[in-house]
Order: C-alpha cells, then structure tokens, then sequence
C-alpha cells in the first residue's frame, strides 16, 4: 500500500496514549490500532476528522503517499 499512516508520529508529538485517542475520538481500540498498525484498507472521513481534531493536526500530518512502496500482501 503506497498510503503510509503516521498516526504513531502524531501520537508521540501530542504525548497521547491510544487509549486516550481511542476515547476521544469513539472508536474501539482494536479498530483504531489496526489503523495506526498501517493495516486499515480504508478510514471514514468521519474518523479521520475526528482523529484531527483530537490531535489537532491536519490529514497530512498523518497519512503520506510514498510512490512505489507496494506493502500489499
């Protein structure tokens, strides 16, 4: 997969536990750890706006195109 989420990145930056996002952004934590493990095949605009606003950054801050890295099994 050429889309590389960096929700760990952001995490750290903001000092914030999964747990903690996971509260305040109303997602299971299986499910939000299957994102930030870069294993989701897709994320609602819906979550990732709330991801944003809880860390207070923009999409960009945590999802990156990287053109030819094809992880996809």
């Amino acid at each position: 997969m050429a889309i590389i989420v960096n929700l760990d990145v952001m995490m750290a930056k903001r000092k914030m536990s999964l747990n903690e996002l996971a509260s305040k952004v109303d997602l299971t934590l299986a499910n939000l750890s299957v994102l930030k493990n870069n294993h989701a095949k897709a994320v609602r605009f819906s979550t990732l706006e709330a991801i944003c606003k809880a860390l207070d950054c923009q999409p960009g801050d945590i999802l990156e195109y990287v053109p030819g890295e094809d992880t996809e099994e």
